[in-house]
């Protein structure tokens, strides 16, 4: 006969177990009793569970779930979506590369701007984002990106010349259960949902001016103007990890 233990993945052995005892009541009450295992798997040493043992089993659960959960992050719901340029699901420090085609999105700013809140059309963007940080850049067209794309300054208030964004106050809350579709819906949703306030390090991401741009785009049927993009002097693959 072919011994075949060798193609075993780890090997466990009963260490314990625990019997449940309810009572025939329609108020039923329940007893556990704890069982040691002797080495041939047998129960031994019957006892009722103990205080510091339900602790162990219970920290054991937690445990488990916490590694469960680690292997769902940014698992896709489906079909990748093809949106997604570049994607590593390290449940320790994954993250996501994706892009999204020009639009209309709703936009907040602060009084001092004196912008006023509303939709606007924005250009095609890059996104690239681990479970706390954003990067962001804009693109010049809403094709598909390859490494050799060309990458625009993002012109948004909020945002680093590196591309880093300032989430300010933010309450930014990626889990370790979330999907690809949530992860990147997420992300998006936090940047558009709070509120433009200041450039970065006196950082003007256009060819103009950053707060007369919005003020002539903001609940106004216009097309971004492409003109008003900066070149950021990179490549997408200068992103690439």
């Amino acid at each position: 006969m072919k011994n075949i233990t060798q193609d075993f993945g780890n090997l466990y052995h009963p260490t314990n177990a625990l019997v449940f005892y309810q009572t025939d009541e329609r108020n039923r009450e329940t007893y556990v009793e704890y069982f040691d295992m002797d080495k041939n798997g047998n129960p031994i040493n019957a006892h009722p569970l103990t205080e510091r043992e339900a602790e162990i089993l219970a920290k054991a659960l937690t445990v488990k779930t916490k590694k469960e959960k680690s292997q769902e992050f940014l698992k896709p719901k489906g079909i990748l979506p093809t949106t997604i340029l570049h994607i590593n699901p390290n449940a320790e420090n994954g993250y996501v590369m994706w892009y999204t085609k020009s639009m209309k999105r709703q936009m907040f700013f602060t009084e001092n701007l004196e912008i006023p809140n509303g939709t606007a059309e924005i250009p095609a963007m890059l996104w690239l984002a681990t479970q706390r940080s954003l990067k962001i850049f804009a693109l010049a067209n809403n094709r598909r990106p390859t490494e050799k794309t060309t990458l625009y300054y993002a012109p948004f208030f909020n945002v680093y010349e590196n591309g880093n964004v300032c989430m300010g106050t933010v309450d930014v809350n990626i889990q370790k259960s979330s999907s690809v579709e949530e992860f990147m819906e997420k992300w998006e949703d936090y940047f558009f949902n709070s509120y433009f306030s200041h450039l970065m390090n006196e950082h003007n991401p256009i060819n103009g001016n950053c707060v007369n741009l919005w003020k002539g785009l903001i609940n106004a049927d216009k097309n971004f103007p492409k003109d008003a993009l900066k070149k950021a002097n990179r490549t997408l693959k200068t992103l690439l990890k």
